[in-house]
């Protein structure tokens, strides 16, 4: 499926020269260690993602370990961009199933709105709105019953220069039962919509915007979506849409930011010819922060804006820009509570129930995989024991398949028993804390054994 996910920033709504400074690229992850928002749990890294698809292709690409290590290991947004009412439930349903069967929160993108983008440089979407409110029906049917995260309609509220008031009442009306109606499909889903960024439009403007579009039956609104605005600028912004929002009555709306390229400098809207950017924090529900959610990558890095390349397309030397030099992931707190245990059923399960971690010193190791025909993605946590470790290898028996790529890991071999050890910056973990790594492979992915041990 073609994913339009690049979205133009227009110049014109704001003044370059009032872009605030930039997040420095060895940001704090976190304020805190708890999660402050809504949210709790981990996100989904969609393993055919164009990112992922092309480090399987170019093992011996020189910029690929970079991007590897700190763009294809990470979680994005999946776009719902095409209009396709007739398979996208389908299409849905299957993202869905595989990030439930990881235990994982999934985020999907619906750029679907009629005349999106203005006309620009990813012009498209539903021919009207009322095929618009069947896409988005079909679309709800495939979400399933646990958490999602909808982040619905970029630029749908902070764009609005080319349509008429009546035209206007009517996307806002459109966006609201849109809201409803993916609510009604799974009342777990955590609907997010449109509010531009810190330096387009007016804190009080936007609230206006919001209000109109029905955002009391939203959980609240996204900020920053392919701009470069810093995080603690989006962060201040949103704090201020709040307050606005709870002058009108509207209250306990939270904020959820989108950080994939905005480790670096600020500036032009367009990312397709800029070498200063960086991405920023890595995905997270653990902001530590009340009114922010999430800190997500809803524009994947390294998909065009539309101004040097097609819009959307994935550009390895844009990825290798926005990764080279920024700070590596950071390893993991296993969840506090104990996983419940069940009795494996017949066939090899999607996802690989956890050990309880060792009593002593060591490691242990558990394994989610994704299995799709003709291929797979695994994806390990390394678990350390009551004391640190400073360096790990995990084997994993892969009688049916064979590796492509890791991240994260070095790999030895590709099929049979295959090892993994650690990189230079996740050797360390320390006491019943977790670092994770990953590979790819095609034929049948691992079963439900890994031995962990300490270099």
């Amino acid at each position: 499926m073609a994913i339009f996910s690049s979205l133009r920033r227009r110049s014109a709504t704001i003044s370059v020269a009032a872009v605030a400074g930039a997040t420095a690229v060895g940001v704090c992850l976190a304020v805190s260690s708890a999660s402050a928002g809504t949210l709790s749990g981990s996100l989904y890294r969609d393993p055919s993602s164009a990112v992922v698809r092309w480090v399987a292709a170019n093992p011996g690409d020189s910029r690929t370990a970079v991007i590897r290590d700190k763009i294809a290991s990470q979680p994005q947004a999946r776009w719902f961009a095409n209009f396709n009412p007739s398979t996208v439930q389908s299409e849905v349903s299957g993202f869905i199933g595989a990030a439930n069967a990881a235990q994982q929160i999934p985020v999907l993108a619906v750029y679907e709105i009629t005349n999106r983008d203005c006309g620009g440089a990813s012009a498209g979407g539903a021919p009207d709105l009322n095929q618009y409110q069947t896409w988005v029906s079909n679309f709800a049917r495939g979400l399933g019953n646990q958490t999602v995260i909808i982040i619905l309609e970029t630029d749908s509220l902070a764009l609005l220069t080319c349509l008429s008031s009546a035209e206007i009442n009517a996307r806002n009306q459109a966006i609201s039962t849109a809201t409803r109606t993916i609510k009604s499909g799974n009342p777990n889903a955590k609907v997010y919509l449109d509010a531009g960024h810190s330096t387009w439009n007016s804190a009080g403007e936007t609230a206006n915007r919001l209000r109109a579009a029905g955002v009391q039956y939203a959980d609240g609104f996204f900020t920053n979506v392919s701009n470069y605005n810093s995080t603690s600028n989006e962060a201040n912004f949103g704090r201020a849409v709040i307050s606005a929002l709870n002058g009108m009555g509207i209250s306990g709306k939270r904020q959820v930011i989108d950080t994939s390229r905005n480790g670096g400098a600020s500036g032009d809207w367009c990312g397709d010819d800029n070498t200063d950017r960086r991405i920023g924090q890595y995905p997270t529900t653990n902001t530590g922060d009340s009114n922010i959610d999430a800190y997500l990558w809803v524009k994947p890095p390294g998909e065009a804006d539309g101004c040097r390349y097609t819009a959307g397309s994935f550009q390895p030397d844009l990825a290798f820009s926005l990764a080279n030099g920024a700070p590596n992931p950071p390893t993991t707190t296993p969840p506090t509570t104990t996983p419940p245990t069940t009795t494996p059923p017949t066939t090899t399960p999607p996802t690989t129930p956890p050990s309880s971690p060792p009593a002593g010193d060591g490691c242990y190791a558990s394994i989610a995989v994704n299995q799709w025909a003709g291929g797979f993605t695994a994806s390990v946590t390394v678990t350390a024991g009551k004391s640190d470790i400073n360096g790990w290898t995990v084997t994993v028996p892969l009688p049916g398949g064979a590796v492509t790529s890791a991240w994260n890991a070095q790999v030895s071999g590709t099929s049979g028993t295959v090892g993994f050890t650690n990189v230079s910056y996740n050797g360390r973990v320390l006491g019943r804390q977790s670092t994770n790594f990953g590979f790819q492979g095609t034929g049948t992915g691992p079963g439900v054994l890994a031995d962990c041990v300490t270099n």
